[in-house]
This record gives C-alpha cells, sequence and structure tokens, in this order.
C-alpha cells in the first residue's frame, strides 16, 4: 500500500494583478510572482490558464507556460501581462518551484471578477496598486 507523500506548504510567495496607470489610456495590468522569503526560489514555472463562462458559453483561453527561473529572496518578477477582458474568468496561475531539492508547488485561482476596484489594494513589493492572491 502507497503512503500519501505530504506536500510542503507554500509559504511566502504569492501572486499579484497590478495595474500601472496611463494618463489618457486604458490601464495596463500585468502579474507578478513574489517571493517574500529570505533565499531564492529556483527552477520556478507557472502555468496560466483562464476557464469559465459567460452568458452561459463555456470560455477558456490558451494555457501558458512561463519558465522564470531563479527568482530572488524578497523579489518581485513578471509573469505575464493580463488583459482585463478576462478578469470575468477564473484567472488560475500554477506555481512550482524548488527549495534545496525538494519541490512546492500551488495553484492560485483569481475568481471571476475578484480583480476589481473594491479589491485593490497597495502592493508594496511592486511600489504599485492591484489584487493579491496568497
Amino acid at each position: 500500500m502507497m503512503k500519501d507523500i505530504e506536500q510542503p506548504e507554500v509559504k511566502n510567495v504569492t501572486l499579484a494583478v497590478a495595474r500601472k496607470r496611463s494618463a489618457g489610456e486604458q490601464d495596463e495590468w500585468k502579474v507578478y510572482l513574489i517571493n517574500n522569503n529570505d533565499f531564492p526560489i529556483e527552477n520556478t514555472l507557472v502555468a496560466s490558464k483562464g476557464y469559465g463562462e459567460k452568458d452561459g458559453q463555456q470560455q477558456q483561453t490558451s494555457i501558458l507556460r512561463h519558465y522564470l527561473d531563479t527568482i530572488s529572496e524578497n523579489s518581485a518578477v513578471l509573469i505575464e501581462p493580463i488583459d482585463p477582458s478576462v478578469f470575468h474568468l477564473n484567472n488560475e496561475y500554477w506555481v512550482s518551484y524548488y527549495i534545496g531539492r525538494q519541490i512546492f508547488d500551488k495553484r492560485f485561482v483569481f475568481v471571476p471578477d475578484a480583480i476589481c476596484e473594491d479589491n485593490i489594494t497597495f502592493i508594496k513589493e511592486l511600489d504599485m496598486e492591484g489584487v493579491l492572491h496568497s
């Protein structure tokens, strides 16, 4: 009989969807991975996709995969730009990385319409406004 292998808990790693305001233009939105650990995380992979429905029709985006290599301690890196036209979907980011020889992974999902004005906060790590997910 196989034993369940307990997955190590992801700590101090989070995602943010942040906006850059542009006078007279549409805001630019981007997704960032933030490493608030006092050590780097390595071989970082992120798979992103959107899925859900609108007006009774199922919708989904392509799956995008990003290799972010090593993310320094107490830093943030850009994953991808995100279009506000997909904010009505579940926007899922599956993050995997190594600390030493141990792999960690976590699924972050921004549920439909979570990326909205009511949820905007100042994100000190980015010096920007946006929506945090932990």
